[in-house]
């Protein structure tokens, strides 16, 4: 029987880097991995539908599922996961100094529906008391004007979003038009050291640590979804796709707790390793619905509640049933 061609397009990362070097096999599949910007990926496969299956934003994905667009369909799958505490950038000068500061300010962020902003608005109104309604939210580009929203958004009554395609995050919080930015990217004035600008959470690691312990929210940023058609011709594709993830990932996890000859150019990396297993067992960065179903649940609640999606989804209502049918048995 002859394997089935499937162009991939995913972000350079360990815990998918044996898909790229046939270290594992698809079954049934002969897959071609195309490594790229993770922009550019996004772009090609929500517009164009470049690729046989690619890396998606969580908030786009899950807001045109919410909308009824069933044109890629995703498997539990997370390659990008990241706590948002680090992405609040705010003025040394300013009046804001605490989450509760932030109300009644002006606050900057790329996208309203970039899966960054939504979990950190998300942290701020749940587990902060933040209310949105209060802050006035500027959309721009983060280091150059006229970036736009990507997805239809239905925002909830109060919400006040005005785009500013003329100036970006970074001068504008330079220039003090904003009180502070939500960005994915941290912006060029704070990468490139600015005196006035700091990150909100300066101690951010010990306060996202104690976040994820205390929530069971440890955010995706990314999902892999499937182009629709694909599935119709070999349904079987995505299960033997999340496989291979999985054995994948199962294999950076160990090279990442290696102490004897370390894979990683990173000093203590298995001392990291070590610190993430005392937070979430044995299988720090879990696959499937089941495993993730406390941060689902809330990112699909914030997501709603903020109008990135249309309507309330369930964590199966993201992934194809052919994957979810596996877990049942």
């Amino acid at each position: 029987m002859s394997r089935v061609p499937l162009t991939i397009a995913l972000n350079h990362y360990d815990h998918v880097i044996d898909l790229f070097t046939g270290r594992v096999q698809v079954e049934g599949v002969d897959l071609t991995c195309l490594e790229m910007q993770i922009e550019e990926i996004f772009f090609r496969a929500f517009v164009y539908r470049d690729f046989d299956a690619s890396e998606v934003s969580m908030a786009k994905y899950c807001s045109r599922i919410s909308q009824g667009d069933t044109s890629l369909m995703a498997i539990p799958v997370f390659p990008s996961r990241i706590a948002r505490h680090s992405s609040i950038y705010i003025r040394r000068d300013g009046s804001v100094r605490e989450p509760k500061d932030l109300a009644g300010r002006k606050v900057g962020l790329p996208e309203w529906a970039q899966t960054a902003s939504v979990y950190s608005r998300g942290l701020l109104a749940h587990y902060y008391g933040v209310d949105l309604t209060s802050i006035e939210w500027i959309q721009a580009g983060v280091n150059e004007p006229g970036r736009t929203e990507k997805v239809k958004l239905q925002l909830p009554p109060g919400i006040k979003l005005t785009p500013r395609p003329d100036k970006s995050l970074s001068e504008m919080l330079v220039s003090g038009e904003i009180d502070a930015a939500l960005s994915a990217h941290a912006p060029n004035c704070f990468k490139n050291g600015h005196p006035n600008i700091r990150r909100l959470f300066e101690d951010f690691l010990d306060v996202e640590m104690k976040y994820v312990k205390e929530t069971g929210i440890f955010p995706i940023m990314h999902t892999f979804a499937i182009r629709n058609e694909v599935l119709e011709r070999n349904s079987w594709i995505a299960m033997n796709l999340f496989k291979a993830f999985e054995e994948a990932k199962n294999r950076s996890l160990a090279r990442a707790q290696e102490v004897s000859a370390t894979a990683f150019p990173i000093p203590w990396a298995y001392e990291q390793a070590r610190r993430a297993k005392e937070i979430f067992g044995d299988d720090f960065w879990p696959y499937g619905i089941e495993a993730n179903r406390k941060t689902l649940d809330a990112f699909l609640q914030y997501a709603y509640e903020q109008g990135v999606c249309h309507r309330r989804l369930a964590p199966e209502d993201l992934f194809a049933k052919q994957v979810q049918q596996r877990f049942r048995v």
